[in-house]
């Protein structure tokens, strides 16, 4: 196995450091565009592996997609964070010319590669990138709700005191203020949460997970990255090893959920395959709307990108 992930900045990185200790592949390679960033941090993660014992070879390389030649998987963290006075369209355009450049070179090298795409806006670079790599839609997907799931299963933990082991959730729609935490599918240890956590208490966690990245953002004054990055390399498990994991992805869909010719969260079985099926939950009334609200908000920005033809 061979996975390459391309950006190594703070989450590129981190997801490349969690799937090395998982010993995912036999090689990880590491790219960016930055003269000599790639090979430091590579050198520094081999460097770990006599202390945190694994096997897994770490290559950093500069720009170089001949390294990234027959990638089983391929991670793409690439793009640029939204400025101050940066509009939605400004940062979707830069970055869209980044993600098209990428995904270009990593079908050139590795045809049958799968793509985790994890640049933002999540959902449209996903877009991008399955317009530009012109394979099967299943072998394209976006990560974005794992990492809002965790963070919704996290906030839980802490209130309810529990392990966050035992919480179960779902969460659908697009990468942002209009995701659709499901409080009907959570449970703790197979229990609903609404028996154990009063309404208010839960749509405050609600509304706290839709600003999760915001949040850290304010304390940071900039992005997350660990859960992020770990978020990606839980998706590359369940691809390389064929896990049959049932996880929140963003994917395109053909009708499914009433929706055609759009990519945005949804349940699938993630194997080695990819996308391995889409699965449709039995949504009430007032799920739908949510999940149509967000999907609008998602279509819009992905007709931007139409309109800009990258």
């Amino acid at each position: 196995m061979k996975i390459t992930v391309i950006g190594a900045g703070n989450v590129g990185a981190t997801c490349a450091n969690v799937c090395a200790e998982k010993e995912l592949a036999e090689e990880i390679v590491l790219l960016d565009i930055k003269e000599g960033f790639a090979e430091g941090k590579a050198l520094d993660m081999w460097q770990t592996a006599p202390i945190n014992m694994y096997d897994t070879r770490i290559t950093g390389v500069t720009n170089d997609y001949t390294a990234t030649k027959d990638s089983d998987v391929v991670v793409i963290t690439s793009g640029l964070p939204r400025k101050p006075g940066m509009s939605r369209d400004d940062l979707i355009a830069t970055n869209a010319g980044i993600v098209k450049s990428v995904t270009e070179n990593i079908i050139k090298y590795s045809p049958n590669t799968i793509i985790i795409v994890v640049s933002n806006p999540l959902d449209v670079m996903t877009y991008c990138a399955y317009k530009t790599a012109g394979i099967d839609s299943k072998k394209v997907f976006g990560m974005a709700g794992i990492l809002d799931t965790a963070r919704y299963k996290a906030f839980l933990a802490t209130e309810l005191n529990v392990s966050p082991k035992d919480i179960q959730a779902v969460l659908m729609g697009g990468h942002g203020d209009t995701m659709v935490p499901l409080p009907r599918y959570t449970t703790v240890g197979g229990i609903p949460v609404t028996e154990l956590i009063d309404e208010e208490k839960l749509t405050a966690i609600i509304e706290r997970t839709k600003f999760g990245g915001g949040e850290i953002v304010k304390l940071l004054g900039t992005s997350a990255w660990y859960a992020p990055g770990a978020a990606a390399a839980q998706m590359v498990e369940a691809v390389v090893r064929n896990q049959k994991r049932v996880f929140p992805v963003c994917t395109w869909l053909q009708g499914e959920y009433g929706l055609k010719d759009i990519y945005v969260g949804v349940p699938v079985v993630l194997g080695r395959n990819g996308i391995e099926r889409i699965i449709e939950l039995n949504l009430n009334e007032d799920e739908k709307e949510l999940l149509y609200t967000s999907a609008h908000a998602v279509k819009e920005m992905m007709d931007v990108l139409d309109n800009m033809n990258p």
